[in-house]
């Protein structure tokens, strides 16, 4: 079984936490850079990657990397590369992809040029001039920056912070690969107290105790390169049943959470339930000034609200003010807190043992960690 390059890329500030998901998994040659780790294995690696990585937004195969200032080179750099080995005649493959600091700045003339040079290779190899393009869909993308031109194949489909089980959501959720890196930090372990006093849609305590029974995140859904020729079914079969061998069903993880929403607190439950972790979330309506702990050890991971505007800043200020208030300085109790505020800490009371920078989506905060 031959192997393959691979790239995973990732949310800016979760590379280490890919990175240690990848050695977990037994992933060899990996390395890490800004927004992504790259890796090699075989097809199971790659079903497995797909299967059980948490903060990875998608699995890519590396098909190609070169220079190009034209497009003649880029037409050439592309025609080199042995897309016969992927596709069959009769699949599909689009392009897309992006383009930054380089020569060729235009992206859909890129795709365009990308595409012919596709074309032909597999004209040279089919002995063809017509493609179909009926079957399954090879994902082409590409990525130039700094004029060295990456070619991709993409094999998971639907971005892998699709899980399944959050078909609907309140306003600004936080990303379930976001989530799921914020959970590693905590490092809980299966018996672990998770509490969440804004839970919204309920994806940080879904995340938390999913990680805490080890359910691999995409064990209930399907992938782009499962209908492909070249992979065979045994990988997503052995990797599926792999995942479900390592379950821990009998995990003593406990999650609350709560919210001064009764939508949300209805919301977190009905996702619980289709992500299978009902049986470990309790939820409640209450407001953040009412919030308490449990005694014991317990952690609180929470992404409190923003505030775009002044007068909603204020309110978020004032919602800092009084988790300060309800979140003592215990040694028992740990604080993992996602802000863009920069005052934060200041408004809070609290110096944070260690932060760490993170985007929720455009916007760029800090996890503030308080656990000493």
């Amino acid at each position: 079984m031959s192997i393959i390059k691979m790239a995973v890329p990732c949310l800016f500030g979760l590379e280490s936490v890919l990175s240690g998901e990848l050695k977990k998994i037994g992933a060899a040659n990996i390395e890490a850079s800004d927004g992504k780790v790259t890796f090699t294995g075989d097809w199971n690696m790659l079903a497995k990657a797909n299967i059980q990585l948490r903060t990875a937004e998608r699995v890519l195969i590396v098909l190609g990397s070169f220079r190009a200032m034209t497009f003649e080179e880029l037409f050439q750099g592309v025609l080199k590369i042995p897309f016969e080995e992927y596709l069959g005649k009769d699949d599909a493959f689009p392009v897309k992809g992006w383009s930054l600091n380089s020569q060729l700045a235009s992206v859909p003339d890129c795709q365009s040029i990308i595409k012919r040079a596709a074309v032909k290779r597999m004209e040279q190899h089919y002995h063809q001039s017509w493609f179909t393009e009926t079957g399954a869909v090879h994902q082409i993308q590409f990525s130039i920056r700094k004029n060295i031109v990456t070619i991709f194949l993409d094999t998971s489909g639907a971005g892998l912070h699709k899980r399944g089980y959050r078909q609907t959501s309140l306003l600004a959720p936080i990303k379930e690969t976001l989530a799921a890196g914020i959970v590693d930090f905590t490092r809980l372990y299966d018996d672990s107290v998770i509490c969440d006093p804004f839970c919204g849609s309920g994806t940080l305590l879904i995340e938390s105790v999913m990680k805490g029974m080890n359910i691999a995140p995409g064990i209930n859904r399907r992938f782009a390169a499962e209908k492909w020729d070249c992979i065979p079914s045994s990988a997503w079969k052995n990797a599926r049943q792999e995942a479900l061998e390592s379950i821990r069903r009998d995990a003593k993880i406990k999650a609350y959470g709560c919210d001064i929403d009764p939508q949300a607190v209805e919301l977190t439950m009905a996702n619980a339930k289709k992500a299978g972790v009902a049986a470990h979330i309790r939820t409640k309506v209450q407001d953040i000034s009412q919030f308490s702990l449990p005694t014991g050890r317990a952690i609180v991971v929470c992404n409190p609200p923003y505030g775009e505007r002044l007068l909603e800043i204020k309110e978020a200020e004032r919602l800092y003010q009084i988790m300060g208030n309800v979140f003592p300085a215990d040694p028992e109790k740990k604080y993992y807190i996602i802000s863009p505020h920069e005052e934060f800490e200041h408004i809070f009371g609290r110096t944070a043992d260690r932060r760490r920078k993170l985007y929720n989506g455009m916007i760029k905060c800090q996890l503030f960690m308080y656990f000493r």
